[in-house]
């Protein structure tokens, strides 16, 4: 078993966590609010007081925060991950950040005597807790090798896609079908719901038909009840599809239903939805339809 880091314990660093302590691994954590930490130190968790702490006591530092700005704050500086970094060493981030700001972090992390891989996930906490998770990687295929064990133990599904960024490059494009496919959603079941089926039973209707993948299956439900804490909050959903408009913009391909999906969650931010789940694209659209929520 390894001695792990991670730097980042909100809703999915937090259970990855919990997954590599129940599978034997040394774990020293950080995270900027340690009350919110607590439960994994009575699960087992070493504490640590900085992400460079982190990065001095353990072998492989994984990382998972909401952006790049974040994870500049916890890599740079003389507290940060890069200054604990040595010859050795393996570092994971596992956030959606832009392509090119993994790239630039991981040149230098290499410059440190150390490698890194981007491994952002696909999937949500249901996902994670029942061990179906699945995680895309960027680096050289010897980084990769290393990582693989480790992160076959937060979710079984680990492919390596290519060179650093690319990994993050692919999680952006998984993530924008998922605002697009909520918005979808969304749509029928107004449309069903304004001929007068029950909003239950279109749920039921769309949850178990041809449509339902399996972030439908999980999410679709939010319309009839929303998580009392947002799995996914329209910020970081509109962050990921901002990075992906950007790249469509780059690389010359359209992406029409992703630009659509924006413009609702900037409306939800003009209703004061902004911290709900992106689920919320549904009351956006109700509202617009006349609908009662």
């Amino acid at each position: 078993m390894a001695h792990v880091g991670f730097v980042g314990l909100g809703v999915m660093g937090s259970q990855m966590v919990k997954r590599l302590l129940d599978k034997g691994h040394t774990v020293t954590g950080y995270n900027r609010t340690r009350s919110k930490a607590q439960w994994l130190i009575d699960a087992g968790m070493r504490w640590a007081d900085s992400p460079r702490a982190v990065a001095q006591a353990a072998d492989v530092i994984l990382s998972m925060v909401t952006d790049s700005k974040a994870l500049l704050a916890v890599t740079g500086g003389p507290d940060g991950i890069l200054a604990g970094l040595g010859p050795g060493k393996l570092y994971v981030d596992m956030s959606t950040v832009s392509p090119a700001a993994s790239r630039e972090l991981a040149a230098r992390v290499a410059a440190a005597g150390a490698a890194m891989v981007d491994a952002p996930v696909s999937g949500s906490v249901i996902t994670l807790q029942e061990g179906k998770l699945s995680v895309m990687v960027g680096g050289t295929h010897e980084a990769f090798e290393r990582a693989k064990p480790i992160l076959q133990d937060i979710g079984p599904k680990v492919t390596h896609v290519g060179a650093n960024g690319l990994a993050v490059s692919m999680k952006i494009a998984t993530n924008l079908s998922l605002a697009v496919q909520m918005l979808a959603f969304s749509e029928a079941v107004l449309l069903a719901e304004k001929n007068g089926i029950p909003r239950e039973t279109a749920v039921d209707v769309l949850t178990n038909s041809v449509i339902a993948s399996p972030m439908v299956k999980y999410r679709g439900p939010f319309v009839l009840q929303m998580p009392a804490e947002a799995w996914f909050n329209v910020h970081m959903m509109q962050k990921d599809l901002n990075l992906a408009l950007e790249m469509g913009q780059r690389l010359g391909v359209p992406l029409p239903t992703t630009a659509a999906s924006n413009e609702l969650l900037t409306a939800a931010y003009g209703m004061g939805l902004a911290e709900q789940d992106f689920a919320v694209v549904f009351e956006v659209l109700a509202r617009m339809a006349g609908v009662t929520t």
